[in-house]
């Protein structure tokens, strides 16, 4: 469990280099620029992992509904917008909202979904990214840096 826990805190660390990286990228071109660089890499690590590795078209693949593909697509515009947020908004309001914005779509679809949750947990960790970023805005604006 203690490795689970480590490979997720390791994602959420890479998650935000990868926004800072692309925040610096869009600054000196453009957001959707840097949303092109960022995913022609990842295409091709991934390509050269997957063809060292194996298994890149398993046999159920054409098997998949359509829109189980459209993940790449959103993956364009979270990378795209982010790119543009972290350079307009910083680094910590841009996570914050990016988790927020995960929290309440988890909620979502949980509840959707009937899957056994609390709603007062979730509620009060909604709360709590909404009340980190409210403190986080007014640590800046009486810090003078905004």
């Amino acid at each position: 469990m203690t490795v689970f826990l480590l490979l997720a805190c390791l994602g959420g660390v890479l998650v935000g280099l990868s926004r800072q990286l692309n925040g610096r990228l869009s600054i000196s071109t453009t957001p959707l620029i840097a949303s092109f660089w960022n995913h022609a890499v990842g295409f091709a690590v991934l390509t050269c992992l997957g063809l060292f590795v194996g298994g890149l078209l398993p046999a159920g693949a054409a098997k998949a509904p359509w829109y189980a593909y459209l993940g790449g697509s959103i993956g364009v515009v979270f990378v795209a917008a982010g790119s543009w947020a972290i350079a307009r908004i910083g680094a910590v309001n841009s996570a914050l909202l990016i988790i927020g914005g995960q929290m309440v779509t988890g909620v979502a679809f949980d509840y959707a979904s009937a899957v056994p949750t609390s709603f007062w947990a979730n509620a009060t960790g909604i709360i709590l990214i909404i009340g980190g970023m409210m403190l986080s805005r007014r640590r800046r604006k009486a810090g003078g840096s905004q």
